[in-house]
């Protein structure tokens, strides 16, 4: 079956692809089909083992992309879509599902475990179906259905794996590889569908169009449907329609096994199990959003006490603890604690398993990641930070927006000055405490930053106000011939040696300079590094350092600035946004923003990279 068949089906439709994939695009357009193109807000955060099989998980994640689409498009673009198509395409091998790189390390780690094996490429695919109902109710109807490709790869040398790391290819991949280009030469041979590897298996999906607006077919059943014993076809579990109730943000699974249900908190809304046989209704009338909003600080809270508590540190192990025994390791109640540990759950940080004598909760994947305290990317001192520091001063916006100013003096007694010399001056415990916090969230941004150019023409950096060495550390990893020196004040290199990653092998290359970026002469280097830095002074002293380092920049020397980028419009959903309601003496920029700042000192190459993590980065060359 081919797709011409269905398209006139489709005249007059207002047909939308839920994905930014430049692959996908690519197929579905040269198919003839007509359609917008709707980039997907859903955070690809589902907990991978909560899900029976690699399928599972990819339709699941198309399933919610192509509904947060669906849903957001009636409000935020006025129009309601006839037809969304989410897909999401994972690599798996070894019982292992490979994702996107995050850095060339990564990158290397994925194509090595391919080396030399066989692996399957799975795709998901959702179409939603919208239809208007009276009163303005939308109704949304989902069918899905997966396909499987193996693909072998050949037996590659470290060089070759190397070399193909660095044309830069693999770090937006499935799997650390892109079959359709320079991936191809790592391939030794193909079997089923090619363009399902390449991200969108184009004939199911024909065939799946076909059902839907000519009728069953009499070819035998594709993938993910499921025959009966009588030879009737029988919907599987993964291609059975759902209702969407537009109370609830998310639809449930379409399965029986719905109780391994995703997250319950998203910023779609509360997720739970739909019954299929059960009439939905879609009550736009419902301000889910404002809802969701209005209990965002008890979920944010939920988050902070259980940090503050350290319950990640104790459910690590995959037998899990009872609420009684995390009470007894915490000290306190044992009902209060089987409440916050089942709010954990539907925030979708906790799991419950299920025990000979009682309950048990144990960590997903992202909680053990992230939250717990020794891990290597851990987030906990950030967390705290968050708690300690940034929830006081939130608590006083109404005064921060009437009075223009910042309320460090309401929530702490303190002038912002007197804040950060008190941490400077503050014993070693305390001094520890914020630096790892900043630690924690360098280290996460750190390597989209570091792997969002090409950055090896560069033989040294300079990170000014680096604090831990963070983002130097990332840097050496992924660039082998650069040497990074951190400058920052005398007060924060003293404790440097705390933050040294202890399986680096070499740290030769990472070194510590005292001094003031804004009274002190700057090292010499062929790259900066500006990482959070000029949000957070005002304009006259953005200028002064700009000044400083155009002339200490030769030309072909370049600055890397990292920051949070507001929306161009300053409409769309930007971390930076509420950021910028803390009132600081500096303030948020747009990329096109920053473009034009570093331009005026001289740095009029400029490209940018959304890195959709902490913070996007701006690479200016000077002339």
């Amino acid at each position: 079956m081919v797709l011409n068949p269905v398209i006139s089906k489709l005249t007059g439709k207002l047909v939308v692809l839920a994905s930014a994939s430049p692959r996908r695009l690519d197929i579905l357009t040269n198919a003839g089909l007509k359609f917008e193109v709707v980039p997907s807000w859903f955070k690809e955060t589902l907990d991978k083992t909560l899900f029976k099989s690699p399928h599972e998980y990819a339709v699941e994640t198309a399933k919610q992309k192509a509904l947060e689409v669906a849903k957001r498009m009636p409000h935020k673009h006025l129009k309601t879509p006839d037809i969304v198509i989410g897909a999401d395409t994972v690599v798996t091998v070894d019982g292992l599902i490979l994702e996107k790189p995050v850095d060339k390390q990564d990158a290397y780690r994925m194509l090595s475990r391919l080396n030399g094996k066989e692996h399957s490429v799975f795709t998901g695919v959702v179409i939603v179906l919208c239809q208007e109902l009276e009163g303005q109710e939308i109704e949304h109807r989902t069918v899905d259905f997966y396909e499987e490709t193996k693909v072998k790869f050949a037996d590659l040398s470290e060089e070759m794996l190397w070399e193909y790391i660095h044309s830069g290819e693999p770090m937006d991949k499935a799997g650390g590889y892109g079959i359709q280009a320079l991936g191809g030469m790592l391939v030794e041979y193909v079997h089923g569908d090619f363009l399902n590897v390449v991200g969108f298996p184009l004939n199911h999906f024909c065939k799946q169009l076909g059902e839907l607006f000519n009728g069953p077919t009499s070819e035998s059943p594709a993938r993910g449907v499921e025959a009966s014993e009588t030879g009737e076809e029988q919907r599987s579990p993964s291609k059975k329609l759902s209702k969407c109730d537009g109370k609830i943000g998310m639809v449930g699974f379409s399965n029986d096994e719905s109780d391994r249900a995703v997250p319950a908190w998203t910023s779609g809304g509360i997720v739970r199990k739909l019954n299929s046989t059960e009439p939905q209704r879609c009550d736009l009338d419902f301000p889910r959003r404002i809802v969701d909003l209005m209990d965002g600080f008890k979920a944010s809270k939920a988050l902070f006490t259980a940090s503050k508590l350290k319950v990640f540190d104790l459910l690590t192990s995959g037998e899990g603890l009872s609420a009684k025994e995390v009470a007894g390791e915490i000290t306190a109640a044992v009902e209060s604690t089987e409440r916050l540990l089942d709010a954990l759950v539907s925030l979708g940080l906790l799991a419950k398993i299920k025990r000979r004598d009682a309950t048990g909760y144990r960590n997903t994947d992202q909680a053990n990641r992230y939250l717990v305290s020794t891990s290597e990317v851990s987030l906990h001192g950030y967390v705290l930070h968050c708690d300690e520091r940034l929830w006081p001063l939130f608590t006083h916006m109404e005064h921060a927006v009437q009075e223009g100013t910042n309320q460090n003096e309401r929530a702490f007694g303190k002038t912002s000055d007197r804040l950060s010399q008190d941490h400077l001056n503050s014993v070693k415990e305390e001094k520890l405490r914020f630096m790892n916090a900043m630690h924690g969230i360098a280290k996460l941004t750190g390597r989209d930053v570091v792997s969002a150019f090409d950055l090896s023409r560069f033989k040294t950096a300079c990170d000014l106000g680096g604090c831990t060495g963070a983002m130097a550390y990332e840097l050496t990893k992924a660039y082998p011939g650069l040497s990074v020196a951190v400058f920052d004040l005398q007060a924060i290199v003293e404790m440097s040696s705390h933050f040294c990653p202890g399986h680096l092998q070499d740290s030769s290359r990472v070194t510590f300079l005292p001094g003031d970026f804004f009274k002190d002469e700057l090292p010499k280097a062929d790259l900066y590094i500006l990482s959070r830095i000029l949000h957070d002074w005002p304009d006259e002293k953005v200028h002064f350092l700009l000044s400083k380092l155009s002339a200490i920049c030769t030309p072909g020397c370049g600055v890397l600035v990292a920051e949070m980028f507001l929306d161009e419009e300053r409409s769309g959903p930007s971390r930076a946004l509420l950021q910028a309601l803390s009132m600081t003496a500096g303030r948020q920029r747009s990329a096109t923003e920053y473009h034009r700042l570093m331009k005026e000192h001289g740095f009029t190459q400029s490209r940018a990279a959304f890195t959709h993590s902490f913070l996007d980065a701006v690479l200016c060359i000077k002339e």
